[in-house]
């Protein structure tokens, strides 16, 4: 484990434990944005991205998992997981520190500090933009936005993308060249929104040096899926 995630580990424990128990009523909550069967070229895979928190309103800590396991073989081809302290800077956006481990089936396992933002941006944007810093640094811009066409009938765009700031060959990763995730899904809240049921599409493509990459290596770059799910809120 590097000098720096060592130390924002420590910083992260050092900040929760100095949180008031009595001072704010415990919260805690969990709520997946994507648990989807994507079909791609024929193959299918399982597809995940929740947070399960608890802290209070001044302080969170929470657990943020995403990844894709390939249905038959068991494979995950991406598997993060996340460690997060998340506390208020402003009425609409908190501050992120924490730690992030990257450890997918055939290839070498990675960790990072964390630091960044995430919040509600004008128009009810919702932002989420971070710093992942090692020896394999990148950062990730990803927002959602919820299109209400009925009390029931949610529209969802989303877009992500992935900017190594560092070169990874073995994660076909060059400095600069982008990786461009977005999505469009279609959802009708079930039970309230506590269960929310979905189809929609989702593609995503790498540009620049990242690009070159996955091509000189022979693998297809740009995957268009179909998915389809449920997002859950409790």
């Amino acid at each position: 484990m590097s000098t720096t995630l060592k130390l924002a580990l420590i910083a992260a424990t050092a900040a929760l434990w100095s949180v008031p128990v009595a001072a704010e009523q415990l919260i805690y909550g969990f709520q997946a944005e994507q648990l989807e069967n994507r079909r791609v070229d024929g193959n299918d895979a399982f597809v995940w991205d929740f947070d399960a928190l608890i802290g209070s309103d001044e302080m969170k800590l929470v657990w943020r998992s995403e990844g894709e396991r390939v249905q038959g073989n068991g494979t995950f081809t991406s598997l993060e997981n996340q460690l997060r302290l998340q506390f208020p800077i402003s009425t609409f956006f908190d501050a992120v520190v924490g730690v992030h481990a990257n450890t997918p089936d055939g290839l070498p396992e990675r960790y990072n500090a964390v630091v960044g933002v995430k919040g509600l941006a004008p128009q009810w944007f919702e932002i989420d933009a971070d710093l992942y810093l090692s020896n394999h640094s990148f950062a990730r811009f990803e927002v959602e936005y919820e299109a209400m066409l009925t009390n029931n009938l949610i529209l969802v765009p989303s877009l992500e993308l992935t900017v190594p700031l560092k070169d990874d060959p073995a994660y076909d990763q060059v400095a600069g060249g982008v990786t461009v995730e977005s999505g469009l899904r279609l959802s009708f809240d079930l039970i309230d929104r506590a269960v929310s049921p979905y189809l929609g599409v989702n593609y995503e493509k790498s540009f620049g040096g990242t690009a070159e990459m996955i091509e000189a290596s022979g693998e297809k770059n740009g995957e268009f899926a179909v998915v389809f799910g449920t997002r859950l809120l409790f």
